[in-house]
């Protein structure tokens, strides 16, 4: 065989001969230890970036019992929000000094979960994010692992894990409150998947809402998330010819039903205004700038990670909800 032999890695004693101290000295300065003085610590820094030494940062962790790592189970990578909650909670754990592993699941069962709390243990985590539908870890389908720290990103998760999510209902009542204070008879709804826990806490709401006010509950239309589905939405609205205010269950859904509503002349918002959900960054930019409900992804984010720590050290962790707003832009106008 030919070729050349692998590099050798330096190690903690070749470190400590050329700066001149003990393999325990060295040790003490990789650990962060502050017994050591500052011209040895100069001396053994040097050294270490000289001979291009890392130090076992898995051998500290079992040493400290802190692995600084954070597992996230994530049922979808697709929409919108489960991404704007991964890059939040990235954001937070990154600031807070630790690593993501991320396991994305196919599906949702019993199998995909616990296979992905098994490779999650394998990967040394401190802790579990989970940013899954509430409806798909209900107790009766799916059992939690236990022996590791976990908080859901989601609003209807079961009482015995920490919950932390943005208030759908209280979104949906300003959206459609907002709406009929402009004088609309009611509002009609384009509500995301029936599978869904989010969609279902914003249908809810919005239908609750109506009744409040004693104005009709329209029909349900019903959409995926997708542009496209937002699209058949509008079509069929027109058809109706009866809606003179929709509120969307997300943005993109809003932009198709828009695109239905333009290319059938009807116009927004002198003929029909139009409400979404998510305040994604391109909202600001359809046309008419859409007026929407703002979710406060990064402090979802911030408050799933640090629940999650408060776990770790051993705190008794509440359920929260995040607070969102209406951002009113002139995609909506009086009747």
């Amino acid at each position: 065989m030919t070729g050349a032999r692998a590099r050798r890695e330096p190690s903690i004693n070749d470190v400590a001969k050329v700066a001149g101290v003990s393999a325990q000295t060295v040790s003490r300065v990789a650990n962060g230890k502050d017994v050591v003085r500052p011209a040895t610590r100069d001396k053994v820094v040097a050294a270490m970036q000289e001979l291009g030494y890392r130090p076992n940062s898995a051998a500290r962790a079992l040493k400290a019992g802190r692995y600084r790592n954070i597992g996230v189970i994530l049922f979808t990578l697709a929409t919108y929000g489960n991404m704007r909650n991964l890059e939040a909670i990235a954001d937070e754990a990154t600031e807070a000094g630790y690593a993501l592993t991320l396991i994305p699941l196919d599906a949702a069962t019993q199998a995909s979960v616990s296979g992905a709390f098994a490779r999650l243990s394998e990967q040394a985590v401190d802790g579990i994010i989970i940013v899954i539908e509430a409806h798909l870890l209900h107790e009766a389908d799916i059992e939690l692992p236990t022996g590791l720290p976990v908080v859901v990103v989601d609003a209807g998760a079961r009482a015995a894990r920490p919950v932390v999510d943005t208030d759908q209902a209280q979104g949906a009542r300003l959206a459609t409150e907002y709406l009929l204070d402009l004088g609309h008879a009611t509002v009609w709804h384009i509500a995301g998947p029936e599978e869904s826990y989010s969609a279902g806490q914003r249908r809810r709401s919005w239908e609750e809402t109506l009744r409040a006010r004693g104005a009709p509950v329209p029909e349900v239309l019903r959409g995926d998330w997708s542009a496209d589905s937002g699209y058949r939405a509008g079509l069929r609205l027109v058809r109706e010819k009866r809606a003179t205010a929709v509120f969307a269950a997300n943005d993109q859904m809003a932009l198709g039903a828009l695109r239905a509503f333009h290319e059938q002349g009807v116009r927004v918002p002198e003929d029909i205004s139009v409400v979404g959900f998510d305040d994604m960054p391109e909202a600001a930019n359809f046309w008419p700038p859409l007026t929407t409900v703002h979710q406060d992804f990064e402090s979802v984010g911030a408050t799933a990670v640090s629940a999650l720590l408060r776990e770790i050290e051993g705190e008794t962790v509440e359920s929260s909800l995040v607070a969102t707003r209406l951002v009113i832009r002139q995609s909506a106008a009086p009747r």
